[in-house]
């Protein structure tokens, strides 16, 4: 714990939630947290804060990370190391072995990544919901309305990652990664009072679409998605790091095999990742739009012949 951490740590708990709830309600104000994160210069303020966040002299870094703890709320607990020399080591930390334990039911389909459940439900003439009075087409979505057709009558879920989550994600089932492609976008806030107000917002921002097959053969998608500030992308299964400045192919091909709650990557700060699965599945006990899940939890399980 730096010198900056142990000072805020040593005051009185009121006093240090003090400016932490008047934050708070202040971005809690949907016109107001829609005008800070999205009437701004998106894509410059995203290229600096990764800039930024990967300065790893401690003038630098240890400020930042305090700020972030302090102002994000993070729990560092289940974390793999205590200490971090850049805020991006931080955001992209590691866990204790054993911090996310699967879900006992092998067929089930776990969450990929810590996030809160946005919309979710059933695919229905290509269309998934972004939220209340916002609808999306698939197709547009993934740039390819055969694939999309393939999951009619499947299910979607959406998790948002907060800015203190832990932020790598993980293979939602025993599956074969056989491609990723790229979409160049744009960097809207995916937070509520943006999802409310900006049509087919998935469908404009970076994005990279992953193409998962399971073991019955059927076909799986997780789609991360960028967002103000988050918008680079880390996958084992490539070399390249996805970005606002990559400039690379956008069909990337690979052939990753991958058990069941193991790593697929990162994200280099936190965003959404929404899931595409195929038809005969339901969604898990207790699984609903706000519930808070954790990396391998059940999120789907299959329908009951």
């Amino acid at each position: 714990m730096n010198a900056v951490a142990r000072k805020i740590a040593s005051l009185p708990r009121r006093v240090v939630n003090a400016p932490r709830q008047f934050v708070g309600r202040l971005l809690d104000w949907p016109p107001l947290n829609y005008a800070l994160t999205n009437r701004i210069p998106r894509r410059s303020l995203t290229r600096l804060a990764g800039q930024v966040a990967r300065i790893r002299h401690p003038l630098v870094s240890r400020p930042s990370i305090a700020l972030w703890r302090f102002f994000a709320d993070v729990d560092l607990r289940d974390a793999g190391q205590p200490r971090y020399a850049s805020l991006h080591d931080a955001f992209t930390r590691e866990l204790k072995p054993g911090a996310r334990p699967l879900d006992a039911d092998a067929r089930a389909i776990l969450s990929p990544c810590d996030g809160v459940v946005g919309a979710m439900g059933r695919i229905r003439q290509g269309m998934a919901l972004q939220a209340k009075g916002q609808s999306y087409p698939l197709a547009e979505l993934l740039l390819d309305a055969t694939l999309a057709g393939e999951f009619e009558g499947g299910q979607y879920a959406t998790i948002r990652l907060t800015a203190g989550m832990y932020h790598r994600f993980h293979a939602p089932a025993n599956c074969l990664v056989e491609s990723v492609r790229f979409v160049a976008g744009d960097v809207w806030n995916v937070n509520p009072p943006a999802l409310e107000r900006v049509p087919r917002l998935y469908c404009r921002n970076e994005r990279a679409i992953v193409q998962c097959r399971l073991a019955d053969g059927s076909r799986l998608l997780l789609v991360p998605v960028a967002a103000v500030l988050v918008a680079s992308l880390k996958l084992h299964c490539l070399q390249e790091r996805l970005h606002l400045r990559y400039r690379g192919p956008t069909s990337l091909r690979c052939r990753a095999r991958y058990e069941r709650g193991a790593e697929l990557g990162w994200f280099e700060q936190g965003s959404t990742i929404i899931v595409l699965m195929p038809g005969g599945y339901q969604p898990a006990e207790g699984i609903a739009g706000g519930t808070r899940v954790r990396m391998g939890r059940a999120l789907y399980r299959p329908v009951a012949p």
